[in-house]
């Protein structure tokens, strides 16, 4: 039988999500904690591979097991020895073949810019000294929908089959200090929302026009468009699947 687990997680102290060796990761934390609930070793598949210091308000995986499963003793049972920055918030029986990463039909992303120093965002938002021209990032954050090759900001030597990615939203909103960029898409590249959101603040800096922008998308090349910010203000907030999966 298939399960799909909903989990949120503070990423500061994990290497991503990911197994790896020599690193802690949410993959290799949450099969542990499975693997000895469910006294039989218990392999889980994630929506996606948040890098090293990424957050997650949102994220589905998969697991099998053989049984049928009480799914609110299990998540009552998994909080109580997963560590604190970890908590899973829903475990669903869904069909034999659902699979968290490939039949994922959207995913959406935040990033957090603080335009103050606030000691309470430290690791959960990216701290920028000066104030930006949130009208042209909006102005270039609407451009992004209207292509869909997104190589320029794909980290290179990424294998990847197509570059391609549908953008159904790109935002930015400003609140007091704080400002929010919200992205969603059939799929993001690696470090695309990263590259992305460093390229927007430097057209908010006015580093970078608006045609720039887009010459850096039609270029395909990562070297052209803006730096990388840092991993710690990003969050996963979202991934959708076809309701047709949770009915069995």
């Amino acid at each position: 039988m298939r399960y799909f687990v909903e989990l949120s997680y503070n990423g500061t102290s994990y290497h991503g999500w990911q197994k790896q060796p020599n690193a802690i990761t949410i993959q290799e934390v949450l099969e542990s904690s499975l693997s000895t609930l469910l006294s039989s070793k218990t392999e889980v598949f994630g929506a996606g591979r948040t890098d090293a210091g990424v957050h997650a308000k949102q994220i589905i995986a998969h697991f099998n097991h053989e049984a049928s499963l009480d799914a609110d003793r299990l998540v009552y049972k998994l909080n109580a020895i997963l560590p604190a920055e970890i908590a899973v918030k829903k475990i669903s029986r869904v069909h034999e073949n659902a699979h968290a990463r490939f039949d994922a039909i959207s995913r959406s992303y935040e990033y957090i810019v603080t335009l103050s120093k606030d000691p309470f965002k430290i690791k959960r938002a990216y701290y920028i000294k000066k104030d930006l021209d949130i009208n042209l990032m909006n102005k270039g954050a609407k451009l992004l929908l209207n292509y869909t090759n997104f190589k320029c900001f794909s980290k290179s030597k990424t294998d990847v089959k197509t570059y391609n990615c549908t953008i159904t939203e790109a935002k930015w909103e400003r609140k007091e200090d704080v400002l929010i960029f919200s992205i969603s898409a059939n799929r993001f590249l690696r470090n695309m929302v990263r590259a992305i959101v460093g390229t927007l603040i430097e057209i908010g800096e006015n580093k970078l026009s608006i045609d720039d922008l887009i010459r850096i998308i039609k270029s395909e090349d990562r070297g052209e468009a803006g730096y990388s910010v840092p991993a710690h203000g990003l969050y996963l907030t979202k991934v959708q699947y076809p309701i047709t999966i949770y009915s069995i």
